[in-house]
């Protein structure tokens, strides 16, 4: 028999997979379409009789994805995309830690019915999952005048307010939420934790491969709703911006270049001024991966939904109280780099260092330890946007006297030929367990290691059971980071020269 729940808006029927039962695209909020597009989600509609929840449901408006190597993210059409998926070991049970995962994309892309993100590990290990859907890119992340900020951060808040009130009926424990993610993912669920709509939705908060925190102020992203605007013909209000399609927006906002500025300008010619033309810039090693273009899309410090940085209120004690599992890969972004075509000149590497703010002695670092050229800048760039901001976030949470367990994933794929190494998503597979599903030969190549796999999602298991993954928190003398490769260990302080070298990061 088809398993059941009963959910504050009616019932539903899940099947079963694996010894897991699933229930797939349970809406957690109402369409965001019509009156309540661009606005802050509100509960589903009660249904009569039985929903049947046997496939994933549609997925957020997006651009279509380029990038076949990744995690594979299909796209499903239909308005009601703010929908969750929960895998449960069994409904009947009760008291079970649950795990909220937020999935990754930039804030731009990516969804819950990725089978990278299926739950039937964690639910055959005793953990309720759930994965959520939330408004993505120009829908969710680009504040309007007369519209709330953040609504992609109220989506998130409105799933765990759902999870809060039914999880029980899947055999969860609303006492005992861990919120986690990658990459985009892991820093919403840090994000949270500045959050005051969240307060009380959350006990732990698992950030993998999420980068800084230190989110921006509202009004560079009001000025980026505003550059749409001039660009649609239109003032920046929910009424003009909901007569176009979401892929209207998402297309035309894609267009906009660093020529659009407040008030219709577009940069003049070189030389119009009557000054020296400047000398025309050569293309650079990191233009493929740091194209011109429009502003990406975060979370703001609005100042109500998100109330301030969350680095800044986690280092002051002023974020929710919750235990923390922070970590990165030791490869982020080099392949994005390694795969450029080279060799690249010293003019162009010269260039490119200046575009990541490395300096000499950055420079005679990575040169010590590694090729010059495509390698050092892939490092460099590793480091800057995550290595070194996520160690920064470790230290201010234990400096605050939070819970916080540090980690590094340093085993080296050999896909691509050895490009892809311990980069961005390799260890995504391993988390959840699942290294034989869709696509991830092409990441992690032919033969992944199975016994890393199990340790690594033993250790997120326990870490959502009880807060402890398994080695010290970071707190303790020596500054303790588990490092999963093959072996794993345990090292003390292990980026302590990278961090010397980035003290203003």
């Amino acid at each position: 028999m088809d398993p059941h729940a009963v959910t504050t808006s009616g019932r539903v029927r899940g099947h079963w997979a694996g010894g897991v039962a699933e229930f797939l695209g349970i809406p957690y909020a109402a369409p965001p379409v019509g009156a309540l597009r661009f606005a802050a989600p509100i509960p589903p509609r009660p249904w009569a009789g039985v929903r049947y929840c046997h496939a994933y449901g549609p997925t957020a408006p997006q651009p279509p994805s380029d990038y076949t190597e990744g995690v594979p993210e299909p796209l499903i059409a239909g308005d009601e995309y703010l929908n969750l998926n929960v895998f449960t070991p069994d409904p009947g049970t009760a008291g079970l830690p649950v795990l909220v995962w937020i999935h990754g994309g930039a804030f731009n892309g990516g969804s819950n019915a990725s089978p990278w993100y299926r739950g039937t590990s964690f639910a055959r290990d005793g953990v309720v999952f759930v994965a959520v859907n939330y408004r993505l890119g120009v829908e969710g992340f680009l504040p309007i005048e007369d519209a709330p900020a953040n609504l992609g951060v109220l989506d998130w808040v409105r799933a765990l307010a759902w999870v809060h009130d039914n999880i029980a009926a899947f055999g969860g424990d609303p006492g005992a939420v861990t919120v986690g993610g990658q990459s985009a993912g892991g820093q919403a669920s840090v994000t949270l934790l500045a959050v005051p709509g969240a307060a009380g939705l959350l006990h732990r908060v698992i950030d993998m491969s999420g980068g800084a925190v230190r989110w921006e102020p509202a009004e560079p992203a009001r000025e980026a709703a505003r550059a749409l605007a001039r660009r649609l013909g239109v003032p920046p209000t929910r009424a003009a911006f909901s007569a176009f399609a979401p892929q209207e927006l998402l297309t035309v906002y894609g267009s906009l270049g660093p020529g659009d500025r407040p008030g219709g300008e577009r940069d003049q010619d070189a030389g119009s001024s009557g000054e020296e033309p400047a000398r025309e810039r050569r293309p650079g090693p990191l233009d493929a991966i740091f194209k011109p273009g429009p502003k990406g899309f975060n979370p703001v410090n609005d100042g109500e939904v998100v109330a301030r940085s969350p680095y800044e209120m986690i280092a002051d004690g002023s974020a929710h109280p919750a235990a923390l599992l922070v970590g990165a890969t030791a490869e982020e972004f080099n392949e994005a780099v390694r795969s450029q075509p080279g060799p690249i000149d010293e003019e162009q590497y010269a260039q490119a260092l200046r575009g990541l703010e490395a300096g000499p002695e950055v420079r005679r670092f990575y040169e010590e330890r590694l090729p010059a050229g495509l390698e050092v800048l892939g490092q460099i760039l590793t480091d800057r946007i995550f290595r070194i901001p996520t160690l920064r976030l470790t230290e201010a949470a234990a400096a605050a006297g939070r819970p916080v367990h540090a980690y590094e994933f340093r085993w080296r794929s050999p896909a691509g030929g050895g490009t892809v190494g311990a980069g961005h998503c390799v260890d995504l597979p391993f988390v959840f367990d699942n290294l034989d599903g869709e696509g991830v030969g092409r990441m992690c190549g032919p033969n992944p290691p199975p016994d890393l796999a199990r340790e690594m999602h033993a250790a997120w298991v326990a870490f959502v059971r009880c807060g402890d993954p398994g080695w010290p928190p970071y707190g303790q003398d020596g500054r303790p980071t588990w490092i999963f490769d093959t072996p794993g260990h345990l090292a003390h302080d292990p980026l302590a020269e990278e961090s010397r070298l980035w003290r203003g990061l």
